[in-house]
């Protein structure tokens, strides 16, 4: 645990010295802000505690916190109280979408895209739920309807991370696509919830060509053999979600603010991004043609 918490502070402050200087002096020059006050907690201390509890085997973040306190205060001396901590956890929401971004994945030529569900309270309390009232809205799964947002992700045939977006939850799964497909290039599967003509044409305009099933009441395509087998393995992409929302902890119903909810979720993606060992498709040659292992 103390070598996993050393190798991910050692890379955030490495990209904290690089990118701290600009963004202050930005801020200071678009008048943002008036004056920068030194902290006792920096901010790569902050961001390595937060990126570090979606890497550990804690559920909630305030035991986390306090039952770690000793160990934590041991590597990192200026440790302050933990309501402090939190009142601190908005401002490192831009560095940390920043340092998402350079974790990304390289495409392979082989994508897999899907949204999941992020609900922020459960459904009798949606009528008494005031911190995401205006942002937040309803939407429905196959399993049901939920409160909340949209995660929408985009990662590679290896597990990598290639592109996310999040959306309120009636957001149409089809309408963040071609901004997230930005940049790729070779074949995206997706499920039937993504099947448009319109789609299919811009992604193609991109050089992407997206590949789904078809419906019941649709004639069948004709695929070749490696576009089937991969349309097959498309719950790779929904391993990931479960992941993301069994170890990285990006989904709870304990949210006191927007920044607060967006910083959870942006961290979870971190450490999803630092897991050794990621879900992916492993290839071998069979007849002359990629079959999974």
């Amino acid at each position: 645990m103390e070598d996993s918490l050393l190798e991910l502070f050692c890379d955030i402050d490495d990209f904290c010295q690089q990118f701290v200087p600009d963004w202050n002096r930005h801020q200071l020059e678009s008048r943002e802000r008036q004056r920068q006050r030194e902290k006792r907690l920096t901010l790569s201390e902050s961001m390595t505690i937060l990126v570090h509890f979606h890497r550990s085997s804690y559920r909630c973040f305030k035991h986390y916190y306090l039952y770690n306190r000793e160990w934590l205060h041991s590597a990192f001396p200026e440790l302050i109280s933990y309501s402090r901590f939190v009142y601190l956890m908005p401002p490192p929401l831009i560095p940390l979408c920043v340092y998402l971004m350079g974790r990304r994945g390289t495409p392979t030529g082989i994508s897999f895209v899907d949204a999941t569900s992020i609900a922020v309270c459960h459904n009798r309390r949606i009528h008494s739920h005031k911190v995401f009232k205006k942002v937040a809205k309803r939407g429905k799964t196959s399993t049901g309807w939920f409160y909340g947002f949209k995660l929408h992700l985009v990662i590679s045939d290896q597990g990598e991370l290639l592109a996310f977006q999040v959306t309120p939850a009636n957001t149409d799964d089809r309408a963040p696509v071609p901004k997230l497909a930005r940049g790729l290039v070779g074949k995206l599967f997706g499920d039937k919830g993504y099947l448009s003509r319109k789609l299919f044409e811009t992604l193609m305009e991109q050089g992407l060509q997206m590949i789904t099933k078809v419906r019941k009441n649709m004639k069948n395509q004709l695929l070749p053999l490696e576009d089937k087998l991969l349309l097959r393995q498309r719950a790779l992409i929904e391993t990931v979600n479960d992941q993301l929302k069994n170890i990285s902890q990006i989904e709870h119903t304990r949210h006191r603010s927007v920044a607060n909810f967006m910083v959870n979720l942006i961290c979870g993606l971190i450490a999803y991004t630092w897991q050794p060992k990621k879900p992916s498709l492993k290839w071998a040659m069979q007849d002359d043609c990629l079959v999974a292992a």
